[in-house]
């Protein structure tokens, strides 16, 4: 492929306000073609690198097709496409079809061999981009000498709806393009990343929840299994996926809502993707239909799953079982595992929701949402928490009790069944630092809630920051990189990290000085484990 005229003035335009007159350009050698990036700050920077073919047109809803080389030298100097998702991001390109670009920070383009910490942005299954300003790896990469990627990836209809019931063979993978595209991006990092100074051998996969529940699919997949070594599941912890059989009822749904029978199936090869994403959306209001709005308990994020919404499916091959049900898949079983969650994580959907009543709730409107969402099993679940935290005020036991039922008690399943194969070590964490931010329109501090921990492990703090907020950042970051090295993860000046067993139940809780706490919330944790919800 030779880049055109066209194409050449169009990056040139998009980045020429994003690059100072002290920017330096390096220029590498991929497998397809050269690339340049640009060198500034001690960090090396390629955007929108190419890692697969195109997947719209005659291959939507199909595997991606081999990347074709192109002659010259190509710009890596701006995000890629999103993939299409409800609603533009702000200060991205365009959102496409095409969107299956990676991107890359390095110390250097060197042959040092740094481990590779290759990330997957969250979002659920639905929505986000590799783009956002506080998933920015310049300061990861230069303070610990480490090489970062994330990737964009087809997203939710475009990347899991299931068609193997309709298609047969030729779209048999159709349900899991999304973690495919993740594959061929891993593929890409293992053929070409020592030339941008990373270590092919030694990978770690992380991310931050759906970016967690991806990495959890991820680790019990056959086909990624060749290209990583170590993995990390942060506040997203995937433990079922969709059953076929659900899969199969969303598709009969999508097609419903375009008015269109189940023999008209390949119709859906030229419906405009804008309109297969409204489809999308109006399958979301579905109750119970998206990943992040269900229950989550020892299922972890997505709970089981119900017909209307989007991610990925058991099809018993590309992902032949649920990633951590009934058991940790045997696949990964010598790769060690962090996995954890922040401490006041639903402080976030409730604010995403502007659902400021949760921030001002008596005793009695606790019960009265307690009974509505757990019916008879209401009483016990108050009770153990009004025991276990005598001086929190209801806001807070519900925010415990949500957090706990959606992320918190996945969390320590994951943790329990990986340490039950008694092979490579589990770590376990919860985030504790927290910001002393007012959620708008209440007295609520934000606290340590979903995503805050973000900008922390990437060490990327947006300034002014206070002294405690820096330490923090700078012991997650270290920990996590330290972990890609080592498969230990350790940070100077703070407690030796001990293994996850069901003995001890050994968990560090990270903030300025970070300390190992032994099976926290014990008694809470015994009660979940009692009511299996």
């Amino acid at each position: 492929m030779r880049l055109t005229r066209r194409e050449t003035l169009t990056s040139t335009f998009f980045v020429s306000a994003a690059l100072s007159a002290k920017t330096e350009f390096v220029e590498v050698k991929t497998a397809y073609g050269r690339i340049r990036g640009a060198m500034g700050d001690g960090v090396a920077t390629f955007k929108g690198v190419p890692y697969a073919g195109s997947v719209s047109g005659a291959n939507r809803f199909k595997p991606a097709p081999p990347l074709q080389p192109w002659t010259g030298v190509r710009d890596a100097l701006q995000f890629g496409a999103p993939s299409c998702q409800p609603g533009q991001r702000r200060n991205e390109p365009p959102q496409s079809e095409d969107c299956l670009f990676l991107n890359i920070w390095t110390p250097a383009p060197d042959k040092r061999k740094r481990p590779v910490m290759f990330y997957s942005h969250g979002g659920g299954f639905t929505t986000g981009s590799a783009a956002s300003a506080y998933q920015d790896a310049s300061g990861l990469a230069r303070t610990f000498d480490v090489v970062v990627v994330s990737t964009n990836h087809r997203l939710g209809l475009m990347g899991y709806l299931y068609m193997g019931d309709l298609g047969g063979e030729e779209f048999a993978s159709s349900g899991n393009q999304g973690l495919l595209d993740i594959c061929d991006g891993l593929k890409w990092v293992h053929q070409n990343i020592e030339a941008f100074g990373g270590d092919p051998d030694n990978v770690m996969i992380f991310g931050e929840s759906g970016g967690g529940a991806k990495t959890s699919c991820l680790y019990a997949m056959p086909s990624a299994a060749p290209f990583f070594n170590k993995a990390s599941i942060e506040s997203g912890p995937g433990i079922r996926m969709f059953p076929r059989e659900a899969a199969a009822e969303t598709t009969s749904m999508a097609l419903k809502q375009l008015g269109l029978e189940r023999r008209e199936w390949r119709k859906l090869l030229d419906v405009p993707a804008d309109k297969l994403i409204e489809v999308q959306a109006a399958l979301a209001k579905a109750p119970s239909s998206g990943p992040l709005t269900m229950t989550g308990g020892r299922s972890g994020i997505g709970g089981n799953r119900r017909p209307g919404g989007f991610g990925p499916v058991v099809d018993g091959n590309v992902l032949p079982h649920h990633p951590f049900d009934p058991q940790a898949p045997a696949i990964s079983k010598n790769k060690p595992l962090i996995v954890g969650y922040n401490r006041d994580e639903t402080v976030f959907f409730f604010q995403q929701r502007r659902d400021t009543s949760v921030f001002h709730l008596s005793e009695a409107a606790l019960k009265e949402r307690l009974a509505q969402e757990l019916g008879a099993n209401a009483g016990v679940v108050f009770e153990a928490y009004r025991k276990s935290r005598p001086e929190a005020a209801p806001t807070d036991l519900y925010i415990a009790i949500t957090t706990a039922r959606m992320i918190g008690t996945g969390a320590i399943t994951i943790a329990e069944r990986k340490y039950a194969q008694h092979g490579a070590p589990v770590y376990m964490y919860i985030f504790t630092h927290e910001s002393d931010a007012i959620v708008p329109g209440t007295q609520h501090k934000v606290g340590a809630a979903h995503a805050f921990e973000i900008r922390y492990k990437f060490y990327n703090l947006s300034p002014p920051s206070d002294r405690e907020s820096e330490k923090t950042a700078h012991n997650m970051s270290e920990m996590w990189s330290t972990f890609a090295r080592t498969g230990r993860p350790a940070a100077k000046g703070q407690p030796a990290w001990p293994a996850y067993t069901t003995g001890r139940r050994a968990t560090m809780e990270i903030a300025a000085q970070c300390r190992v706490v032994h099976d926290p919330y014990r008694s809470e944790r015994s009660m979940w484990e009692r009511l299996e919800l």
